[in-house]
């Protein structure tokens, strides 16, 4: 039998619920308590595996104190439609799943605590001068994994 993989809309609302939860600092027992459900099952919806009805979806953006509507933001669409006035493109499935972490999370949280622009400006250019070029980093992912295989 073949395992059939995650929708990706499935995965994007459900890192999205991993992301909100995460940012509140709420474990998934706790989530499933307040849901009523295990923590085996938040993990599914977090991963995708188990689709998030409508009304569980609804109850969810209540306890995560968020609308719906925050867990299809930058959902892929499968379709390419035309920006319209100030839409920005969507963004990369890494990107949101970095956010979703509690690295990611951290990182954000400590950031948005800095007030001066300067010192945000800096930060910025320090991470991007200390990560290696997208090609270059893709490159030795690939080398790593092929590594750890051989």
């Amino acid at each position: 039998m073949v395992a059939k993989s995650p929708n990706p809309i499935d995965r994007h609302v459900g890192s999205r619920v991993k992301m909100r939860r995460t940012l509140l600092g709420l474990s998934q027992e706790k989530l499933a308590g307040a849901l009523g459900l295990s923590f085996q099952q938040v993990q599914k919806y977090e991963k995708g595996t188990n689709r998030i009805g409508a009304s569980r979806l609804q109850q969810i953006s209540k306890i995560l104190k968020a609308p719906p509507s925050f867990f299809f933001e930058g959902a892929p669409t499968g379709e390419p439609y035309p920006l319209v006035g100030f839409a920005e493109e969507h963004t990369p499935a890494y990107v949101s799943d970095f956010m979703a972490s509690p690295e990611g999370v951290s990182l954000n949280m400590a950031f948005a605590r800095i007030k001066d622009p300067k010192v945000r400006r800096r930060l910025v250019e320090l991470v991007v001068s200390l990560a290696p070029p997208a090609e270059v980093s893709q490159a030795t992912d690939q080398d790593a994994t092929e590594e750890r295989s051989a």
